[in-house]
């Protein structure tokens, strides 16, 4: 039974919210074993050697029209509604739905770790999603942190991005420059978007408080605090796993 089903989309309702800049709390989270993070809050691949996966691998596997992930939540989350909710979102939008895990071997687990983190694209097995029960409880970052999950990278990585932002690299801390690095993503046909719930702030792993991104077409641009998911982002996902429009 999917989550919807369970009942479990009468949650309370929660106040306009800001985005948590998953890139700045903690600036080095670790998943389940400690080893330290790529790409800000992804976590090395198990088997892909740490190749980030680009939209055109690392798929769910598909059932009929639907796209069906077995998730695990912690009981120690005070908050669970609100991991619930950020589930339910992609219900209503795409054909991906989450379901409770009973003896499924691949699942999602999301648990209170230390920090905000996702592997990207199906990994097999337990999969964690770090969420802290301190810092990480957004719906737009439980959104963000799926997303990864689901196979999709962060907006301003993507190989048409330098049409689009300017990197400062001399505003960024030393050693977290390859969080800017360009990867060579499937962009689906989709254009380049600022209010993606995958787009970093303007600040991200900023050493001076000076911008690290600016836009071209308007430098003075503030961008990536989106507090859900864009018209875009869900195009993504329907594009990547056919889901019917």
């Amino acid at each position: 039974k999917t989550l919807f089903r369970f009942g479990f989309f009468q949650v309370r309702s929660f106040p306009a919210e800001e985005r948590q800049d998953v890139c700045s709390f903690p600036l080095l989270p670790c998943h389940l074993d400690e080893t330290p993070l790529i790409y800000g809050d992804i976590a090395p691949s198990k088997s892909r050697n740490a190749v980030p996966c680009t939209a055109t691998g690392c798929k769910w596997p598909k059932s009929g029209d639907y796209v069906y992930i077995p998730v695990y939540i912690s009981s120690s989350y005070t908050e669970r509604n609100i991991i619930i909710r950020g589930l339910v979102s992609f219900h209503s939008s795409t054909c991906i739905r989450f379901v409770w895990r009973t003896s499924h071997v691949d699942y999602l687990y999301f648990y209170s770790g230390t920090g905000c983190w996702s592997y990207l694209g199906r990994q097999g097995g337990l999969q964690a999603v770090s969420l802290r029960n301190n810092g990480c409880l957004y719906h737009s970052t439980v959104q963000h942190e799926v997303s990864h999950a689901l196979g999709f990278h962060h907006e301003q990585v993507r190989s048409d991005r330098d049409s689009y932002v300017q990197v400062l690299p001399q505003n960024i801390i030393p050693g977290y420059e390859h969080n800017f690095e360009k990867i060579q993503t499937n962009n689906l046909g989709t254009p380049y978007d600022f209010n993606s719930v995958m787009h970093y702030t303007k600040y991200a792993f900023s050493k001076n408080g000076q911008p690290t991104l600016l836009s071209k077409a308007n430098p003075s641009l503030d961008f990536g605090r989106a507090t859900s998911m864009s018209a875009n982002d869900i195009a993504r996902i329907n594009k990547l796993y056919g889901c019917s429009e």
